[in-house]
């Protein structure tokens, strides 16, 4: 497939330029300094898939990148220790979600020598064949850290079975607020450049491309540096319009090129990943080391010290607050991930897990609500869906409760970035009806599976039953029969005896 030049790139579909609030912490290098925690509590279920096994005991002592749970399954990842310690317990703890709903959780106490556990070093980490390095990858637990936590080696495989030229690498992180991938760019971006260079053998790509928003200009001449001498790496400004992060977007602006509405991007030959998987799969391979930290942006007004953290897996949001001096009392709402597309979470203290980029202490000026006001037909959300969609019409649709009609028109096809609601001039909040309509239908989806299966299983107790009552006359007939056949075998011999005394008389 033909790529495009620069003259070639699309005019950009929909997206808007929402306020940055970037230059609190664009500028600050990645703090190391976070204390250790003493205690870590590590979810067994931080990816797409199914939830890794706990392997470890409560009073069993670990090393810091030793395994915790494994992965079962072929979409999923395996959990590390993210220091040394011993583990006190595996149980249900609130979960980083708007729910708060418990999942399975290891909770380690850590002793404080950060002792690590050998792993075998590798002479040359590029001549080792593809195989090696996905089964590497996927060892290390690493998953997509740009929020989807697909198993990454998952996706490495998936694309050398499916003859994959281009590994498309994102680096917009267009969500307000958010710079960790920004200062990861800017400070290790060698290292970033060997990661890329381990996919592309991993998964027998021919060229990547590097996509980085032009609003990071220290990131982008970073990586160019860095990628200088590999032909096969290209690294291409984007213009900074949210939601350019979007994989399809910036697919579609740097190829050209569209994604199957129902299909994936190894479909047409393209493997996406985020620039922080990219560095985490240089770790795993090259350094031997497990996904047991990130980035994590702190920031919002309710924030006393702004700034970009690398934090091990498991330590609790409240924590990261307090070393960044959030005002609770100011604080109105806090949010695990951007302003755009995060979740805001009910209380602080859950864990950081392996899809947490940001962390958000907004103020009340910060999300007040101005008062909802009748739709004018002003068409600017159609213009700003990045999707190609009509919000106006599905969201008249779902406020007389025709589901169906908003799922003909594209309900399942929209990505909830909230673009439509940012620019409504009449304040109406279009993303919540997608996303209530979305949670709706599959709440009825599952009543319907549900109520499917229990006419299945009613109708299996009736076969069930009818074929005992089947079998339970069947039995009496043979009963009947049985007997039948003693009574004339015994009529038989009485008459047989009654002949023969009359014979002998």
């Amino acid at each position: 497939m033909k790529m495009l030049s620069v003259l070639e790139h699309p005019r950009l579909r929909g997206g808007v330029h929402a306020e940055e609030h970037k230059t609190a912490t664009a500028t600050l290098p990645i703090n190391l300094q976070f204390p250790l925690p003493k205690k870590l509590y590590i979810p067994v279920q931080q990816h797409v898939g199914k939830p890794a096994e706990p392997l470890v005991k409560v009073g069993e002592q670990v090393l810091k990148g030793q395994l915790l749970a494994y992965s079962q399954g072929t979409i999923s990842a395996p959990i590390h220790a993210p220091s040394s310690g011993t583990i006190i317990d595996v149980l249900d703890y609130p979960a980083p979600h708007p729910s708060a709903l418990p999942i399975r959780t290891i909770i380690l106490e850590t002793d404080g020598r950060e002792q690590w556990i050998k792993t075998p070093a590798v002479a040359d980490p590029f001549q080792l064949d593809a195989e090696e390095i996905c089964l590497r990858v996927g060892a290390a637990g690493v998953v997509g850290l740009g929020g989807a936590v697909f198993p990454s080696a998952v996706k490495l495989n998936l694309g050398r079975k499916n003859s994959i030229h281009t590994l498309l690498i994102n680096g917009g992180e267009c969500e307000p607020y958010l710079t960790c991938d920004d200062r990861l760019m800017q400070e290790r971006s060698e290292q970033i450049i060997s990661g890329v260079r381990l996919m592309l053998r991993g998964m027998h790509g021919n060229r990547a491309i590097i996509g980085i928003e032009d609003n990071k200009p220290a990131a982008f001449a970073a990586m160019q540096t860095a990628s200088q001498g590999f032909a096969e790496i290209e690294v291409v400004q984007v213009p900074a319009r949210y939601p350019m992060g979007w994989d399809r977007q910036m697919l579609r602006y740097l190829t050209g090129w569209e994604i199957p509405a129902d299909g994936r991007a190894t479909d047409i030959g393209v493997v996406i990943h985020n620039v922080a998987t990219a560095y985490a799969v240089y770790k795993a391979v090259i350094l031997g080391q497990p996904l047991i930290s990130r980035v994590v942006t702190v920031a919002g007004s309710a924030v006393g010290k702004p700034q970009n953290i690398e934090v091990l897996i498991g330590t609790l949001i409240s924590e990261l607050l307090d070393f960044c001096q959030a005002d609770s009392q100011q604080t109105a709402r806090l949010i695990i991930g951007g302003p755009m597309m995060g979740d805001a979470l009910p209380l602080s203290e859950v864990p950081v897990v392996k899809a947490c980029n940001g962390i958000l202490a907004l103020s009340h000026q910060d999300i007040a609500e101005p008062e909802v006001q009748p739709c004018i037909r002003c068409s600017q959300c159609v213009e700003a869906c990045p999707v190609g969609l009509l919000p106006l019409e599905m969201a008249s649709r779902i406020r007389v409760n025709q589901l169906e009609a908003a799922v003909d028109l594209g309900l399942k096809d929209c990505i909830n970035c909230g673009s439509c609601s940012y620019v409504c001039p009449s304040n109406i909040p279009l993303v919540h009806y997608f996303k209530f309509a979305s949670g709706e239908l599959f709440k009825r989806q599952r009543q319907a599976h549900k109520a499917e299966q229990t006419k299945r299983l009613a109708e299996d107790r009736q076969q069930r039953m009818a074929r005992i009552r089947q079998e339970a006359d069947l039995e009496a007939q043979r009963t009947m029969e049985a007997r039948a056949a003693r009574a004339r075998e015994l009529e038989a011999a009485t008459a047989t005896a009654a002949n023969s005394a009359h014979e002998v008389n």
